[in-house]
């Protein structure tokens, strides 16, 4: 992933740096709560609606009553209300409370298995979260690769609003080298009491630390500050603490907490991130359908499990996916693969540059081939729903009345690199970068500096 050094700021301008600034970190009490596994939350984007549910009832001050809250239909106030209306209460209540010091915080997330040993063949990550600084995308220091949608970002802007807060870190990658930060985090982790630890459902022990000694909090920012980072998790968030910093500015606001944005930053060369695809799920559009007019472009088998037999499905577009740009069409019990998407038509219809990347990203021919040409379907969030998990999308298309799950191969991570280093980006939602942080470890209230 390309760097930009200071040094290469614009003529004129100040230098522009990656800075993760320390900040004093808002944690639940853990002898006010049920357990922090039970308060705690997946990212808002990736909870179905019965994860949802399930959330709210393991424990009255769960997370998710902040990320997404409801708000009784016809009542006065609005959802972002409700949910600084919440976090004001567990604030006062001592539900929720402010560390002593300004900290950098160490965040670990590794495999278990049953007695709680780490196991050497799942995950392992490590990280920093801190408030990285905010710069005019032309900086190229911290780099999208994907596009937004706008009512989504504003949501999210509109909550930060309400609560005067960052509830979730982004998600951001950088090319560390196993430099001085890395090298510390690693240290920290390996020989320092944390100050929590939690273990959710999906066997990973998630445990932090606080770095707050100077020494250590200059020798990560001298090391940070040449370096860019890739957004790996979190456009909208990230689009929303721009959004937010550019309203403050045009209202005359002058520097604040705005000027800053919750972050997890990992070191890609000592933790290489697991990327996957997001998924689509398309109402309205039966699988027949969508694999008849298909077959103008792709090679088009029907699997004989159909959806009854989805990990033999995933599998054979594992396969095909090796050999280039696959998909699976699922739902109303049959599943399609789609395969060797036909040249001439991926040439006419895709037609950015260079085409040797652009033709084969597994996003861009989904929506200018599949979506756009051939069914003629935007895909965009009022129309198309974006699943993470496979298997859900297909269960989802399954439900009558039945659509069409469109089940995507990833990019492979040299892949996203590449449209984040020429400045592009691919559609929204094709990338599901893991393991991705847990939402209410520690979060970013404004008033707390």
């Amino acid at each position: 992933m390309p760097i930009l050094p200071s040094s290469q700021a614009p003529a004129g301008c100040s230098p522009r740096e990656l800075v993760l600034a320390p900040f004093r970190g808002v944690r639940y009490a853990e002898d006010r709560v049920s357990g922090l596994a039970e308060v705690t939350s997946p990212p808002y984007d990736v909870i179905a609606a019965d994860i949802e549910n399930q959330l709210i009832a393991s424990d009255p001050h769960n997370i998710v009553r902040l990320i997404l809250p409801r708000h009784p239909a016809g009542q006065p106030g609005s959802p972002y209300e409700d949910a600084a209306a919440d976090l004001a209460a567990w604030r006062s209540d001592g539900i929720l409370v402010p560390d002593p010091e300004l900290a950098l915080y160490v965040y670990e997330q590794v495999s278990v298995d049953a007695d709680g040993r780490p196991d050497p063949a799942g995950v392992l990550q490590r990280g920093l979260i801190g408030g990285v600084n905010l710069l005019p995308p032309s900086a190229g220091i911290v780099q999208p690769h994907e596009n937004v949608s706008p009512g989504v970002v504003a949501g999210r802007r509109q909550l930060m609003e309400a609560t005067q807060a960052n509830l979730e870190p982004v998600f951001l990658l950088y090319e560390g080298g196993n430099g001085a930060a890395t090298t510390l985090v690693d240290r920290v982790a390996s020989s320092r009491v944390p100050l929590m630890e939690a273990r959710t459902r999906d066997g990973l022990r998630h445990r932090l630390w606080a770095i707050t000694a100077e020494n250590e909090l200059a020798a990560i920012a001298a090391d940070l500050a040449p370096r860019s980072a890739l957004i790996a998790d979190g456009h909208h968030r990230y689009a929303a603490y721009q959004q937010l910093r550019a309203r403050e500015e045009a209202r005359g606001a002058g520097a604040g907490p705005w000027d800053f944005g919750l972050a997890l930053l990992v070191d890609s060369a000592a933790y290489p991130p697991r990327v996957g695809a997001i998924h689509r799920v398309v109402e309205g559009l039966k699988p027949e359908a969508a694999a008849r007019l298909a077959r103008s472009a792709f090679q088009v088998r029907e699997l004989p499990g159909g959806t009854a037999d989805v990990p033999a499905a995933l599998d054979a577009l594992a396969a095909a996916a090796g050999q280039g740009v696959a998909f699976l069409l699922a739902g109303c019990g049959r599943v399609y693969l789609l395969t060797s998407p036909d040249p001439g038509l991926v040439r006419a219809t895709i037609v950015e540059h260079p085409p040797e990347l652009w033709q084969r990203l597994p996003a861009a021919v989904l929506q200018d081939l599949l979506f756009a040409r051939i069914w003629g379907i935007e895909d965009d969030d009022r129309s198309v729903r974006a699943v993470h998990d496979a298997a859900s999308a297909i269960d989802a298309a399954d439900q009558e009345p039945c659509g069409t799950a469109v089940i995507c191969s990833p990019m492979s991570a040299d892949q996203v690199y590449r449209v984040a280093g020429l400045g592009r980006r691919v559609p929204r939602k094709s990338t599901s970068f893991g393991p991705k942080p847990r939402t209410g470890l520690v979060m970013r209230l404004f008033a707390e500096g």
